[in-house]
């Protein structure tokens, strides 16, 4: 999460914790829209060598998204084909002198150990010059280029951050009281400034522990002050932005049947 992104999170909860009661009151919530990105990295350091993507970007799985500059690897595949050549050469050796009786089981044995060790590190050198190359891991599109062509970056460094449509979620906070009204899986509208009208989202998550719970024994206005964070993962996630703030509207409950 940027430090833009956890000012205003933090200014949110505040504000919300504030008001929460009143906001629960009337069906409403306050929150904000809130992103898990996906950090594309480098296997093993190296040179960024092409940069395929900007940030704003948008790509589909399997499209490459930057390079790493490949001479050593390359070099490594060099050698380790050489000595698979060398290691068939001795298991062939080996063989015709078995089948003469000239050479031993043993000797066999050993060879052919021997060049299957020798294909094993090649297959893995092949695999290494193959991940020079980074590749989408789904669609989405690119929130942050961290390093630029020539830099050189760190194995497991992330080189580009890329957000898939399906990892936006709206985290938001209901007060005790309300709490009971919001069901996993159940379906909230969600407004903001600019945005269409009739936006929905679906309930993925309710926390089980209250935030900013204070160290006394609650009373009945005390219980009224604790809030829970809530999860919601918009229906259109491409009508929404990371960062923004947004109402959450409760469904409202049936009008209860009255006894007779």
């Amino acid at each position: 999460m940027s430090a833009k992104l956890a000012a205003w999170s933090a200014i949110a909860l505040v504000s919300i914790v504030l008001a929460g009661c009143d906001n629960g009151k009337e069906g409403q919530l306050q929150g904000w829209v809130e992103a898990e990105l996906v950090f594309v990295s480098a296997d093993e350091q190296g040179r960024v060598e092409t940069l395929k993507v900007r940030e704003g970007d948008r790509v589909k799985q399997g499209d490459v998204l930057f390079t790493v500059d490949e001479d050593l690897q390359k070099a490594d595949v060099v050698v380790k084909k050489t000595a698979v050549e060398n290691a068939q050469q001795n298991f062939d050796r080996a063989k015709e002198l078995l089948k003469t009786q000239s050479g031993t089981q043993k000797t066999y044995d050993d060879a052919e150990a021997g060049l299957r060790q020798a294909k094993a590190n090649l297959a893995w050198s092949e695999t290494r010059l193959t991940r020079r190359n980074a590749y989408s891991p789904t669609g989405g599109t690119i929130e942050q280029v961290y390093f630029r062509t020539g830099e050189t970056v760190s194995a497991g460094k992330p080189v580009v951050a890329l957000l898939p449509p399906q990892n936006l979620k709206f985290r938001f906070f209901a007060p005790e009281p309300v709490l009971p009204q919001i069901k996993y899986g159940e379906t909230v509208t969600v407004s903001c400034d600019g945005c269409d009208k009739g936006l929905t989202a679906k309930v993925s998550f309710i926390a089980r522990s209250a935030e900013f719970t204070p160290p006394v024994i609650y009373s009945l206005d005390e219980r009224a002050k604790l809030v829970f964070l809530i999860e919601a993962r918009p229906d259109q996630p491409d009508k929404f932005r990371v960062g923004q703030p947004v109402t959450v509207t409760l469904p409202k409950e049936p009008p209860k049947e009255s006894s007779k």
